[in-house]
């Protein structure tokens, strides 16, 4: 590939990453995890395309050209591991958001990067990795395969966990987290077989480029504290499903109120709140399917979307969600007692509810279980 083709693919490359860049800056959220190793990957990735540009001077003997062309070389070996460590970190948080990652997840990342620091800085005077001869051009070194295997290795970790762990992950999500090391890997394969080409960074943005449509998109929809999605993304799919249901094949949906979370964050501290709504997520989790649909309403207040026309058997669902709150509270160690006011219905199609009167229906319902326990109380 000459240094013109070169120039204009890794410029359009850039454009499209600082697309993608902005939109995160201006749609995601700032202190998740997730989005800031995305972004710290789209700008390391930026920074490569143009030291690309640098390592592209081949037989230019010029005297500024050979330390463009080491500067380049240097830098794109470096960071090649970083890019896929990064990669590896984000599939972790993606998996496991609130839990610390571990030290055998951090020390092989971080042994692997200093292994190639090392090897790297030998490389300029053993030529290990590669070597530049006296007319400025580029030559594969002994050990240029170990560069582009710990680059490969890294991917296929996080490729591996992804798959371990498909049960956990969104759907819609992992097609993106397990396609992202593809296009980068069948790259390195197509540029060690065609010396000379230069692919494996355009692969890697096309890469990113889908997962910033499959996964950074839905984080515009997701609560960042319970990981379940925002009341925004319920109405959008409220109104999908009322637009979608047929006689035949309808939905339900479940309102739930976190009893007393204003006196629990009162007595124990906004963290402890925090932990109750957490926890609550985690049980109602446990209570459905996969793929169903759960969002944070309000401060405390949760809905739930499930592909169920019967009531019968959506009531099965509220009693199972009730005895899994009636099992934690009899096990748990917390200073606080988890207790959902719940609403629920089947929705009608021949009643042509709008999707505002139709949370307002089930909105009802859970105020009156409310009503009903506060009552209860009252006699006891």
């Amino acid at each position: 590939m000459n240094l013109a083709s070169n120039i204009v693919i890794n410029v359009y490359s850039i454009g499209i990453l600082l697309i993608i860049y902005i939109f995160s800056i201006k749609h995601n959220d700032e202190n998740s995890l997730q989005n800031k190793h995305y972004k710290w990957m789209l700008k390391i990735t930026i920074f490569m395309l143009l030291v690309d540009i640098l390592s592209r001077f081949d037989g230019k003997t010029v005297t500024i050209y050979p330390v463009l062309n080491h500067i380049g070389n240097f830098a794109i070996f470096l960071l090649n591991p970083m890019i896929s460590s990064l990669w590896l970190i984000y599939v972790y948080d993606q998996i496991y958001p609130k839990i610390e990652k571990p030290k055998c997840l951090l020390i092989p990342i971080y042994a692997a990067n200093c292994l190639n620091l090392v090897l790297l800085i030998f490389t300029q005077f053993f030529g290990w990795y590669y070597y530049i001869d006296t007319d400025n051009i580029y030559h594969r070194g002994p050990l240029f395969w170990l560069a582009a295997f710990m680059t490969t290795v890294l991917i296929l970790v996080a490729f591996i966990l992804t798959l371990i762990n498909r049960n956990r992950i969104d759907k819609k999500h992992l097609f993106s987290l397990m396609f992202f090391g593809i296009p980068p890997f069948a790259c390195v394969i197509i540029q060690i077989i065609f010396y000379g080409l230069s692919i494996v960074l355009n692969g890697i943005v096309f890469s990113l480029l889908i997962v910033a449509l499959y996964v950074q998109n839905n984080n515009i929809y997701t609560d960042y504290l319970t990981g379940v999605y925002n009341r925004k993304k319920l109405e959008l799919y409220l109104k999908q499903k009322i637009s979608t249901s047929t006689n035949g094949k309808t939905f339900s949906a479940i309102m739930l109120d976190l009893d007393n979370f204003k006196s629990i964050n009162d007595t124990y501290g906004h963290d402890t709140g925090d932990r109750a709504l957490q926890i609550s997520v985690k049980l109602l989790r446990g209570c459905l399917h996969a793929n169903d649909f759960i969002s944070r309403f309000g401060g405390d207040e949760f809905c739930i979307i499930l592909d169920i026309s019967d009531i019968t058997e959506l009531e099965g669902v509220v009693s199972k969600i009730r005895s899994a709150l009636e099992k934690y509270n009899s096990t748990n160690d917390q200073p606080f007692i988890l207790s959902f006011s719940m609403g629920y219905s089947v929705y009608d199609l021949r009643s042509n509810l709008s999707m505002e009167d139709f949370k307002k229906q089930i909105d009802k319902f859970m105020y009156d279980n409310k009503q009903i326990k506060k009552e209860l109380l009252k006699l006891e």
